[in-house]
């Protein structure tokens, strides 16, 4: 004689998916626990990784400022060799090891474009492009004096067509900078002596039409004139 089926409650159902789970994780883990702790292992080491790094990058933007504050008076008068090299008998780092020891660090990037600078006011072009190129501006301001940095430095090294193509994203780029019309001047004169005298026309005619009331705008027709010859 059958006996009829015990009936099955939903928490039996729960249970039994429960138990089942747990056995399963539980072989998963003794199958693979070695992985498994590695990999924990992995994680926590990363983490703590991470927490150093942020620390010691934050330590590093604080010496690198001070650093930048006790040297930038020699940049600011012009003493542009002192501020690459340092003052060592002042204990004063220079802009150099400044950036060879903080590069990574916000004030440690920005003493790279005053040394990039420096070395343009040493006329020592190559290592200014490699600086200007390395620096990461913030803001509207910094990004703007890099890209005319950079044609300023092509422009020394007799390079008109690069320095052009520089001065004109400075111009295009931020087109309400305070030195817009000046540097897509710029890139005027310098595409007109790379020898392509319509781009050079095209910009001279947008800074009439953008920048009316600049002298920049009130000489550019006398460009305009002497390109079209």
């Amino acid at each position: 004689m059958l006996r009829p089926k015990k009936k099955i409650s939903k928490r039996n159902l729960k249970e039994d998916a429960l138990v089942t789970t747990y056995v399963k994780l539980t072989s998963f883990y003794d199958a693979n626990k070695r992985a498994i702790s590695i990999g924990l292992t992995a994680i926590v080491v990363a983490v703590f990784a991470i927490v150093i790094f942020l620390k010691n990058r934050s330590d590093n933007n604080e010496k690198a400022i001070t650093a930048l504050g006790a040297i930038f008076e020699s940049y600011d008068a012009g003493e542009f060799q002192k501020s690459v090299d340092g003052i060592p008998e002042k204990n004063i780092q220079g802009l150099k090891s400044i950036v060879d020891n903080y590069g990574g660090s916000a004030a440690g990037d920005l003493a790279r474009f005053y040394l990039a600078g420096a070395y343009a006011n040493l006329g020592r072009y190559d290592e200014a492009l490699k600086e200007f190129e390395d620096y990461s501006p913030s803001g509207e301001f910094l990004s703007v004096s890099r890209l005319s940095g950079i044609g300023s430095c092509y422009e020394a090294k007799g390079m008109p067509k690069e320095a052009a193509a520089s001065f004109e994203k400075a111009g295009t780029q931020f087109p309400k900078d305070v030195s817009a019309a000046e540097n897509l001047n710029n890139a005027a004169r310098d595409y007109g002596q790379a020898g392509d005298r319509e781009k050079a026309i095209e910009l001279y005619k947008r800074i009439k039409k953008n920048y009316p009331t600049t002298a920049f705008a009130r000489d550019a027709d006398r460009f305009i004139a002497q390109l079209s010859v």
